[in-house]
C-alpha cells in the first residue's frame, strides 16, 4: 500500500504514479462498498453530460484534490510549527472520494432551482464539517475538489432566486448553523484545531445561541431587516474571533503550558474556529441575498401628505386606469398627489419614474403629469414616465424624448371566436389539451389548497432560476402580487392532477366606475417537461372565460423589442433586430450547457424565435401565442 497511496510523502519520494494508482485502492476492502455508491455520481454524470465531460470532472476533481492538498500542506509545513499541519502532510492516502465528491459538485449544479443552491449549502456546510470534526488528509482533498468545481461551474448564484427562496434559504441556513454548533458541542471532535470532548463546553452557553439563532432565523423567514442586520452582525463576530483563534492556536501548540491548564480550552477554541468557518459562510450568503431584506425608502416630492395605497386603489377603481395602472398598487411604489389625481413612481439613482398614466379622471392627467414634473425637478430629482399612453407623451415639454419599448397587444374579447388561419395553432392546441384531458381552471391564489399553492411555487422558483436576471418587480410581478385577491389565476392542470402552467390577470378598471372592463396578462410560468402548448391553451382558454364574463378587452402585455418602427428609424429598427438576434444565439448557447434531452427542444425553439425576428426589420420574437393573437385582433 505505501507503493501505491499518494500524499505528500508520496511525492516528495518521487513516486510519481500513486494520484493515478492510489484512485483504484481503499485502506479496507469493506469501503468499497461506499466508495462503489459515491461513485454513482459518476454514472449520473456520464448519463445527463456524456462520457467525455463526466471523466474529464472526475480526474479533474481528484487530481486537483490531491495535488491542491498536497500543495496547501507543503506550505503549513514550511511556515508554521502548526501540529496538524506535521501530521497531516507526513499522511498517505487512496480512494477516489475527491472525484467522486466533484461529480456531486456537478450534479449539484445542473439541479433545477431552486434545488441547485439548497444542494450546494448541503454540499458545502458537509465537506467543512468534516474538515473540522475529522480533519484528515481525504477530508481536506474532497473540500478542494467542491471548491475547485464551485469556481470553474459558478452555478452557485443565490441572486437568481425568488425573494421568497432567498428567506427560506437563509432561515434554514441559520437553523442549520445553530444545529451544526449543539452537535459539535456534544459529539467528540479530532479536527485540524484540537480536540473536543463530549460536553465540554458551558450548557448555558449553547441555550442562549440555540435561542438567539432561532429568534434570528425566524425574523429572516418574515424578511424583518432588523433579524438580517443581527445575523450579519453575529456572524461577524464568529468570523473575527475565529480568525484570532486560528492565528493563537498554532502558538499555543509549541508553548509548554503548566499540567494545570485544562485541556479542553484549547478544544472548545477550535470548536469556535469551526463555527467561524460555518458562520463566514452563512455571512457571503447573507450579504449576497440582502435585497431580499431592503427596506424600502419612502420618496416624498412636495410638502403635502402623501397618498397611500389604499387611496391609489381606490381612486384607480373610480376612475379607472391603463394596462398597468393595476401595477401602481404593488408593494415598493411611492405616490404624488396633484389637484386631479395621483402618480405613482419609483425613485432610482436620482432619477423618479412614474409607472403608467396618473390615476384619476382623464381630463386632469396633462395637468398630473405637469404638477409631477415640476415637483421633481424642484427636488433635484430627473422625471420620467414609462409605459404612458399618448395622453401622457402630448403632455410632457416639447424638449422631452421618447422610446418605444414595447409594443401592448389588446384582444377585443367580445364576439371573439377561433376562426380562420390566423387562429390556427391556437385550435391546435386547444384540440391537444382536449385528447390529453388537460383541465383549464380560471380562479383566486387564496382560494386554492396547499398542494396547488406548492406546485406554483415550485414551477416559480425553478423558472426565475433559469434565467440570467432575478425578479424586476417593477412591471413584473410575482407569485407575491397574484396573491391579492382581485387577481386571476389561471391553472392548466394534467389528468394526474399536476399543474403543467399558469398565468395571472391583473384587473383593468373602466372609467366612471364601471367596474373591470378587461385583464391584463403579468406571469407566464410553466412546468419544464409539461403540456407543450400550455401557454396557447391558457391564454385562449382564458379569453373565453373572460368574454363570457362579459369582459371587453384582454392585454397580452407588452412585447420587448418587438414595435415596428418606420423609415425612418432604420437605426433603431437595426438596433432592435441584433438585440433579438443576439438574445436568440445566448438563449441556444445557454440550452448547450444543459442535458442532451432539453438541448434538443430548446436549440429548436431558439432557432424558431431566430427566424421569427427576421422576417420584419427590427421585429423581435414574440411568444407564439402572442402572434396569434395579434394576428387575429
Amino acid at each position: 500500500m505505501y507503493t501505491w497511496a499518494y500524499g505528500l510523502p508520496a511525492l516528495d519520494d518521487g513516486r510519481w504514479w500513486t494520484p493515478l494508482t492510489g484512485t483504484f485502492l481503499v485502506a479496507h476492502p469493506l469501503v468499497y462498498i461506499p466508495t462503489l455508491i459515491s461513485l454513482g455520481a459518476l454514472g449520473a454524470l456520464e448519463y445527463l453530460r456524456g462520457s467525455r465531460v463526466a471523466l474529464a470532472y472526475f480526474w479533474v476533481g481528484q487530481l486537483f484534490g490531491v495535488f491542491g492538498s498536497a500543495l496547501l500542506l507543503s506550505l503549513l509545513r514550511l511556515f508554521s510549527g502548526w501540529t496538524w499541519a506535521q501530521e497531516a502532510a507526513s499522511s498517505l492516502d487512496v480512494g477516489p472520494s475527491a472525484g467522486a465528491l466533484a461529480c456531486i459538485a456537478a450534479l449539484v449544479g445542473l439541479a433545477p432551482a431552486p434545488w441547485r443552491t439548497r444542494g450546494w449549502m448541503l454540499l458545502l456546510s458537509a465537506v467543512i464539517v468534516a474538515v473540522l470534526v475529522f480533519g484528515t488528509v481525504a477530508d481536506l482533498e474532497d473540500l478542494c475538489a467542491v471548491l475547485l468545481i464551485l469556481v470553474v461551474d459558478r452555478t452557485l448564484r443565490p441572486q437568481r432566486a425568488t425573494l421568497r427562496e432567498q428567506r427560506l434559504v437563509a432561515f434554514i441556513g441559520m437553523l442549520a448553523f445553530v444545529a451544526i454548533e449543539t452537535i459539535l458541542a456534544i459529539v467528540p471532535t479530532d479536527g485540524p484545531f484540537g480536540g473536543t470532548e463530549p460536553l465540554g463546553g458551558s450548557f448555558w452557553s449553547t441555550a442562549i445561541d440555540v435561542v438567539v439563532v432561532v429568534v434570528i432565523a425566524n425574523g429572516l423567514l418574515q424578511a424583518r431587516r432588523w433579524a438580517w442586520v443581527v445575523a450579519i452582525i453575529l456572524m461577524s463576530i464568529n468570523v473575527l474571533s475565529a480568525i484570532g483563534l486560528a492565528l493563537l492556536l498554532p502558538v499555543a501548540g509549541d508553548v509548554d503550558v503548566d499540567v494545570d491548564v485544562d485541556v479542553t480550552l484549547l478544544g472548545t477554541a477550535a470548536l469556535e474556529i469551526g463555527m467561524g468557518a460555518l458562520s463566514l459562510l452563512m455571512l457571503i450568503y447573507l450579504i449576497s441575498v440582502r435585497g431580499a431584506f431592503a427596506r424600502h425608502r419612502r420618496t416624498t416630492l412636495g410638502g403635502g401628505a402623501e397618498p397611500t395605497v389604499d387611496e391609489a386603489s381606490a381612486l384607480l377603481r373610480r376612475a379607472g386606469g391603463s394596462t398597468l395602472s393595476w401595477m401602481t398598487t404593488w408593494d415598493g411604489n411611492d405616490y404624488f398627489r396633484t389637484s386631479t389625481g395621483i402618480v405613482a413612481f419609483q425613485k432610482r439613482v436620482g432619477a423618479v419614474i412614474a409607472l403608467a398614466d396618473p390615476l384619476g379622471p382623464a381630463e386632469g392627467r396633462a395637468q398630473s403629469v405637469g404638477e409631477f414634473i415640476h415637483a421633481a425637478e424642484h427636488a433635484g430629482l430627473v422625471p420620467c414616465f414609462f409605459s404612458v399612453g399618448e395622453t401622457v407623451r402630448e403632455a410632457v415639454p416639447d424638449t422631452w424624448r421618447s422610446l418605444v419599448v414595447a409594443d401592448d397587444t389588446i384582444v377585443d374579447l367580445p364576439g371573439l371566436a377561433f376562426t380562420g388561419k390566423a387562429w390556427n395553432s391556437v385550435r391546435t392546441s386547444m384540440n391537444k389539451a382536449g385528447r390529453e384531458d388537460m383541465t383549464f381552471r380560471l380562479t383566486r391564489l387564496a382560494d386554492e389548497p396547499w398542494g396547488v399553492r406548492a406546485q406554483l411555487n415550485a414551477i416559480s422558483e425553478q423558472w426565475v432560476g433559469d434565467k440570467d436576471l432575478p425578479e424586476m418587480r417593477f412591471t413584473l410581478g410575482t407569485l407575491a402580487e397574484a396573491d391579492d385577491p382581485e387577481v386571476r389565476i389561471a391553472l392548466a392542470i394534467d389528468p394526474h392532477g399536476t399543474v403543467d402552467g399558469f398565468l395571472s390577470w391583473l384587473p383593468i378598471y373602466g372609467d366612471d366606475g364601471r367596474g373591470v372592463r378587461g385583464w391584463t396578462l403579468d406571469l407566464m410560468r410553466r412546468r419544464e417537461g409539461g403540456f407543450g402548448p400550455v401557454m396557447e391553451y391558457l391564454i385562449a382558454s382564458s379569453a373565453v372565460a373572460f368574454r363570457d364574463e362579459g369582459a371587453e378587452i384582454m392585454s397580452l402585455s407588452g412585447a420587448p423589442l418587438a414595435h415596428e418602427y418606420p423609415p425612418e428609424a432604420s437605426m433603431l429598427a437595426a438596433l432592435s433586430a441584433r438585440l433579438s438576434d443576439g438574445l436568440a444565439r445566448r438563449a441556444t448557447a445557454r440550452a448547450a450547457r444543459r442535458g442532451p434531452g432539453r438541448r434538443a427542444r430548446r436549440e429548436a425553439r431558439a432557432r424558431a424565435c431566430a427566424r421569427a425576428s427576421r422576417r420584419v426589420p427590427g421585429r423581435a420574437p414574440l411568444r407564439r401565442s402572442q402572434r396569434a393573437l395579434l394576428r387575429a385582433s
